[in-house]
């Protein structure tokens, strides 16, 4: 459902801002880029892209959290209860070895997803997979690992703020007798610390994008090193380029992070009664 929004991020950060408005490629905004796809890919060009995140969901989400867990033991720092700090690094831990996992499908992903061809002739994700091997092989500039440090800073620093602002938020306030009450200082909590962790994160999402995807041009890599091309949007685009599908990515990650997180206290919470030991 949220994945059309993660594609028109994807948009956003691969155009660059020299890109001139009159350019028929040129996306002015959410509504505009799909308007655009709409008309010149077909309805579903929203779904380019949409296999490897879902292949990948399952694994990632459990990485995430099984690995948050045990950091929180890892960075307690002799008190025997998790403090802001704990709840932070654990949550960069979770994130920094999650993304070695999840990167090799988003290369997939954001390729497919820069493919601006129609959605009649828009290749499999098997058939793209065979030419990022076939053309860059598996390894450090490939399949395995290209743009492995964006996805590294970009899940990183996501999970750090999300994770720490969350638990250390919802423990700070007091919890409500009113189950509805509750629910919503929950969701309140959990919208927050997605937003943030969306704003804290995004110039390395932008990095990723630029490193993944097609380069300005063909054959010629501009885009290499996470730091160096957040150095180089900056100094060529400017500061706010750095924030570019800033808005879709909230959209998205705001209330799916809020959703995500009390899903996972209600099941955790029931595991706990199932097997207290």
């Amino acid at each position: 459902i949220m994945h059309p929004l993660d594609l028109i991020k994807t948009r956003f950060q691969l155009q660059s801002s020299t890109l001139p408005s009159s350019d028929p490629n040129h996306y002015s905004g959410v509504r505009d880029c799909m308007v655009k796809m709409y008309r010149q890919e077909g309805l579903g060009s929203f779904w380019k892209g949409l296999v490897p995140p879902v292949m990948v969901e399952t694994p990632k989400r459990a990485w995430k959290f099984f690995t948050f867990e045990q950091f929180q033991k890892v960075f307690l720092f002799g008190s025997d209860k998790p403090t802001a700090l704990t709840y932070s690094l654990a949550g960069l831990g979770s994130g920094v070895t999650e993304a070695i996992i999840v990167n090799p499908f988003e290369v997939v992903k954001v390729k497919m997803q820069s493919n601006r061809s129609h959605q009649s002739q828009t290749p499999s994700t098997w058939s793209v997979a065979r030419e990022i091997v076939k053309e860059d092989g598996l390894g450090r500039n490939g399949l395995l690992g290209k743009g492995i440090t964006g996805t590294m800073g970009r899940n990183g620093f996501f999970n750090m703020i999300y994770f720490g602002f969350y638990h250390t938020v919802k423990n700070w306030l007091p919890p409500s007798a009113d189950s509805r009450l509750e629910f919503l200082r929950k969701v309140g909590i959990g919208l927050t610390a997605g937003t943030l962790g969306c704003c804290v994160n995004i110039p390395f999402d932008v990095a990723k994008s630029r490193i993944q995807g097609p380069q300005p041009v063909p054959g010629v890599v501009k885009y290499r090193g996470t730091a160096r091309v957040i150095a180089m949007v900056y100094r060529e685009e400017g500061f706010l380029a750095l924030y570019k599908g800033l808005v879709p990515k909230i959209m998205r990650l705001g209330p799916g992070g809020a959703i995500m997180l009390l899903v996972y206290e209600h099941v955790h919470d029931y595991l706990v009664m199932k097997y207290p030991d």
